[in-house]
C-alpha cells in the first residue's frame, strides 16, 4: 500500500493509528480541534514521515482519512473538503461523553451512519472502534503470523471498504465485513466484540487513571482470529445503545 493518511485526532487512538502507519511505511498528516501548532512535540517522536497540517489541507492531501474523534464533534468535520473521500470512522456513542442522542437511543440509526450523514459526499467506512487503543497498538503483526488479529468494518460503499481492508492489512491487522453501516452496532459497545477479546479480563478493582493506562498497556494481547470475529459479531444481539467508560479510583 502507497498512499498518504490523515488524521482528524491525535488522542490515544489517532496517535496510535499514526504510529502504526509510520511503522508500516506509511506517510501521516494528523491534525486536532486545537492546531497544527499544538502536535510539535507528537510529531516530532513520530518521526520523517508524519506532518501536522490544518484540517482541510489534511482533507485535500490525504488519500484515506481516519476520524479519530468522538461521536459528538462529528459535525466539526469540514463535509465540503472531505467530499469524494473514503473517512474511515473510529467513533462510538458515549452518552457520558456525547449526550443523549434520541436517534440513537431509539434505535432508528447508528453512531456511524449518523458521521456519514453529515459526511454525505464521502464514503465512510466503521473501523478501529472495536478495541482499546492499547491491544490495537500492541497487537499489529504482519501477514501470515498465527498471532495475526482480525476487526470488524462496516460500510456502504464496497470499494471504500477495500480500500480501508488495504489499510488494516498494511498496519497488521486482517478485516472481517460485518455488512452496511447499519450493520454497524455489531461491534459496538456492549457486544461480544468489543474490546474484551482482545485483552485479559479488566481489573476488579477500581484503579486511578494513571494506574488503569499502564494497566491496559502492560496487558498481554489476546489473538482474535478472522473466524472468532465472525462468530461473535454474527452472533450480537442489539441491545440499549451506548457504553460506560471504566469507572475509576
Amino acid at each position: 500500500m502507497n498512499k498518504t493518511i490523515g488524521i482528524i485526532g491525535s488522542g490515544a487512538i489517532g496517535s496510535t493509528l499514526a504510529r502504526l502507519a509510520v511503522a508500516a511505511g506509511l506517510d501521516v498528516i494528523i491534525t486536532n480541534s486545537r492546531g497544527p501548532q499544538t502536535l510539535t512535540e507528537l510529531v516530532a517522536g513520530l518521526g520523517s514521515r508524519v506532518r501536522a497540517a490544518a484540517v482541510d489541507d489534511l482533507a485535500r492531501d490525504a488519500d484515506i482519512v481516519i476520524a479519530a474523534i468522538p461521536l459528538s464533534a462529528r459535525t466539526a468535520l469540514p463535509a465540503d473538503a472531505l467530499a469524494g473521500k473514503v473517512v474511515i470512522d473510529t467513533s462510538n456513542y458515549y452518552p457520558q461523553r456525547d449526550g443523549q442522542i434520541t436517534a440513537l437511543d431509539e434505535q432508528s440509526t447508528t453512531a456511524s451512519e449518523l458521521v456519514q450523514a453529515h459526511l454525505s459526499r464521502s464514503k465512510v467506512v466503521k473501523a478501529f472502534n472495536s478495541i482499546t487503543f492499547a491491544s490495537l497498538g500492541n497487537g499489529a503483526r504482519p501477514a501470515g503470523s498465527p498471532e495475526r488479529s482480525a476487526l470488524p468494518i462496516a460500510g456502504d460503499d464496497a470499494g471504500a471498504k477495500a480500500e480501508a481492508t488495504a489499510l488494516l492489512d498494511t498496519i497488521g491487522y486482517d478485516a472481517v465485513d460485518i455488512g452496511a453501516l447499519s450493520e454497524g452496532w455489531r461491534s459496538e459497545p456492549g457486544t461480544p466484540v468489543y474490546c474484551d477479546p482482545y485483552m485479559p479480563a479488566w481489573p476488579a478493582e477500581k484503579l486511578p487513571l494513571e494506574e488503569l493506562l499502564a494497566w491496559l498497556l502492560a496487558a498481554p494481547v489476546i489473538t482474535t482470529s478472522r473466524q472468532r470475529v465472525e462468530e461473535l459479531t454474527s452472533g450480537a444481539v442489539r441491545g440499549p445503545a451506548g457504553g460506560y467508560f471504566p469507572e475509576t479510583a
